[in-house]
């Protein structure tokens, strides 16, 4: 892994990078956060977009103890108390299992943008974080996820449609700047 300054500049979403900048506060000189170092009263706008996945008996075991509220738009279920394997299916399956045993053998951070992240979700655009957490200091027992969705193919394409607005003394641009595409 790239050094936590090099890391910390390829996260593009600002929640991410929060949420990063508070999990590394968190850890003090370890080298991962216990959970019971973080408390979510210090990061509450980032909680509808934060899950926690428990990874004690194993990535295949994996389940969500938490999710926000937000997930459940991004994966179209609750999946609080579902097995990662019950959210992460289909196609998508086996790209979330090496991320989540990535992870966890490791124990070093990963992000990541992934169009259709899970069965049925193709038009999400997903901005996602995963963070290792270690009750003893070593062996990874849970991740810590930040997942945002970015705008759907339709949603851009209508803001492309739509016209800038500019104070009428100004001229209007010629041709919008190109859109980063996904997938």
């Amino acid at each position: 892994m790239p050094s936590g300054r090099a890391f910390r500049a390829q996260l593009v979403v600002q929640g991410q990078r929060d949420l990063f900048d508070y999990w590394l506060r968190s850890a003090g000189q370890r080298r991962m956060p216990r959970r019971s170092d973080l408390d979510p009263l210090k990061v509450p706008r980032l909680l509808p977009h934060i899950g926690l996945i428990d990874v004690r008996d194993g990535v295949d075991q994996a389940s969500f103890r938490l999710a926000g509220t937000r997930l459940h738009d991004i994966y179209g279920q609750e999946i609080t108390g579902k097995r990662a394997d019950e959210v992460f299916s289909g196609d998508s399956a086996e790209y979330w299992r090496r991320i989540h045993e990535r992870v966890v053998e490791k124990g070093l951070p990963l992000h990541g943008v992934v169009r259709g992240p899970v069965k049925g979700r193709d038009h999400v655009v997903l901005f996602w974080l995963r963070l290792p957490l270690s009750e003893d200091g070593g062996r990874v027992d849970r991740i810590l996820c930040h997942d945002v969705a970015g705008p759907a193919e339709s949603d851009r394409a209508a803001a492309e449609r739509t016209p800038l607005c500019y104070p009428r003394h100004q001229p209007q641009p010629k041709s919008l700047p190109r859109r980063v595409q996904f997938g």
